[in-house]
């Protein structure tokens, strides 16, 4: 199996109503579905949030086809949110969210944000050891899900690496 960093993989930067960006969209939303049951994270927050000036959205385009991506939207104007990373399962354990997740945080620095938060579930153990294996710690919940005693929510400082909401 190829590497993540090789030359067959493209980033591309889009909107989230970018026809490119459906495929992860349908299938976030199915794994979302698949692991938590009904539910209506996907409609959550205005596609919009993850355009400019303020957000960004990130796909993994590997022969034409998008593998994976994610996007950060604004929280305040110190705070950026990571949502909707996913890989296609055909294509996971390749560093994949590992680049998207890179890409994302070089994004958000460029916005001027220093903290990147996060909100995942206990029936995401991969994206749990992505996040703690790339500096995030736990924080006390902050968002949508503050008050479901199974989220997780996760901090990175962009700067120095401190923890923090």
């Amino acid at each position: 199996m190829t590497r993540a960093t090789e030359a067959s993989v493209e980033l591309r930067w889009v909107r989230l109503t970018d026809p490119a960006a459906q495929p992860l969209v349908h299938g976030l939303s199915g794994e979302y579905a698949e692991r938590y049951g009904s539910n209506d994270e996907m409609q959550a927050f205005d596609p919009a949030d993850f355009g400019p000036p303020d957000g960004a959205f990130v796909l993994v385009v590997e022969g034409g086809r998008t593998v994976a991506g994610g996007g950060i939207r604004r929280l305040d104007p110190c705070c950026a949110e990571l949502k909707r990373m996913w890989t296609a399962p055909t294509h996971r354990r390749r560093g994949l969210a590992r680049v998207v997740l890179a890409a994302l945080e070089e994004a958000a620095r460029e916005r001027g944000f220093r903290r990147l938060l996060l909100e995942t579930g206990p029936a995401q153990p991969e994206a749990i050891r992505l996040y703690r294996s790339a500096g995030f710690e736990l924080v006390p919940g902050y968002g949508r899900y503050r008050d479901d005693p199974d989220a997780l929510s996760y901090a990175k400082h962009l700067d120095d690496g401190q923890v923090g909401v």
